[in-house]
């Protein structure tokens, strides 16, 4: 079974969403909706996203409307019965099994050791701000977007990243705290 790459399951569920879209429509969703934010997408991926959707059927492109003003009308997608069943498979694998995270962290914590105490407890605190304004600015795009008003899916696609920054804010304090404390095992195991 073929997995969507992020940006390729983003683009169904925006089509799904408004029924039939253009590159151009998907661009100002994404821009609207902080998708940026969290996964790495730009403009020449939505394109090719939805050229790899195309070319696997799983969206089709429209016929363009009566021709309005002037330059050519952008091409228009919908989502086929096979892309509306991957989509759907899709959401129901990506909401029950985990995905990977980032795991540089935690090799860096692996690493620990290689590096003084003093200085781990300043990465660490640099950490700690690094999140702190990822936080700041997912909360300000989602109180500039609407806030508590936006329908739940759109609200829980800013509060979770926040939900997460917090429980990792809390770890590395703790992590900070032990190795402030001198409690704990610091040092290479033999």
């Amino acid at each position: 079974m073929q997995t969507l790459s992020n940006v390729e399951f983003m683009l169904l569920q925006i089509i799904a969403e408004y029924h039939q879209a253009s590159g151009y429509d998907v661009k100002k969703v994404v821009d609207q909706r902080g998708y940026r934010e969290w996964t790495n997408i730009g403009t020449t991926s939505i394109y090719a996203g939805l050229k790899k959707l195309s070319d696997k059927e799983w969206i089709a492109s429209l016929e363009p409307d009566e021709k309005s003003g002037k330059g050519p009308t952008p091409t228009r997608f919908a989502l086929t019965e096979a892309g509306m069943l991957k989509l759907r498979n899709e959401i129901i694998d990506s909401l029950s099994s985990a995905r990977e995270r980032d795991h540089r962290f935690d090799l860096g914590l692996a690493a620990l050791p290689f590096i003084g105490k003093e200085e781990a407890i300043l990465a660490l605190q640099n950490r700690l701000d690094f999140l702190g304004q990822a936080s700041i600015k997912i909360r300000q795009k989602y109180e500039s977007q609407g806030g508590i008003s936006l329908p739940l899916n759109v609200r829980a696609l800013f509060l979770h990243p926040i939900s997460l920054i917090e429980s990792e804010q809390a770890f590395i304090d703790s992590l900070i705290h032990e190795l402030l404390e001198g409690t704990g095992e610091y040092g290479q195991h033999h």
